[in-house]
């Protein structure tokens, strides 16, 4: 087999590949969102019916969690009691500038979750996590329109420009 053939299949190959994990985070994106959605409810219930502490809380919502948002939460209870006078929002930013796998989206949307907790009455504190959900829940909903075009897209947009430069190299 010819050398520029093995090059020409290497390079489809990365690409390909390159689509492939484009594919890849946008379910794992999806999958979070849920996720994070879940852990709203959670939290709701937590506060309303048993007023948990933030530590508690987020230590609850590690357990509810997985992969890189359990992480997050983690590190969130971390910050929170390791600080004297622990600040919900400062305790977030810290986690999340240690957490650079989630998206932009979940990061501003746990950003505005870390500002209304612990900041005001309870009823403002659930007020401030029924709208970060809802804004969860509507990017998942843009998330899921078109959700098979979108991933069959990235995958063979992959392919395609593979192909195409292995073309141009022969």
């Amino acid at each position: 087999m010819n050398l520029h053939w093995i090059g020409a299949i290497l390079i489809i190959a990365g690409c390909g590949g390159v689509g492939f994990s484009m594919a890849l985070n946008y379910k794992r994106e999806e999958n979070t969102l849920r996720q994070l959605i879940r852990v709203m409810d959670l939290f709701c219930c937590e506060l309303e019916y048993r007023i948990s502490p933030l530590p508690e809380l987020f230590r609850k919502a590690s357990n509810a969690a997985s992969g890189h948002l359990s992480k997050l939460f983690e590190r969130v209870v971390q910050e929170l009691e390791n600080q004297v006078a622990p600040d919900a929002a400062y305790c977030m930013a810290s986690a999340l500038r240690h957490s650079r796998e989630l998206p932009g989206k979940i990061v501003f949307a746990l950003t505005d979750l870390g500002r209304s907790l612990g900041e005001y009455d309870l009823q403002g504190q659930l007020q401030g996590i029924k709208a970060v959900q809802s804004t969860c829940m509507r990017q998942l909903e843009d998330l899921e329109n078109n959700r098979t075009q979108r991933i069959r897209s990235y995958q063979t947009l992959g392919l395609c420009a593979g192909a195409a430069l292995a073309i141009l190299f022969l």
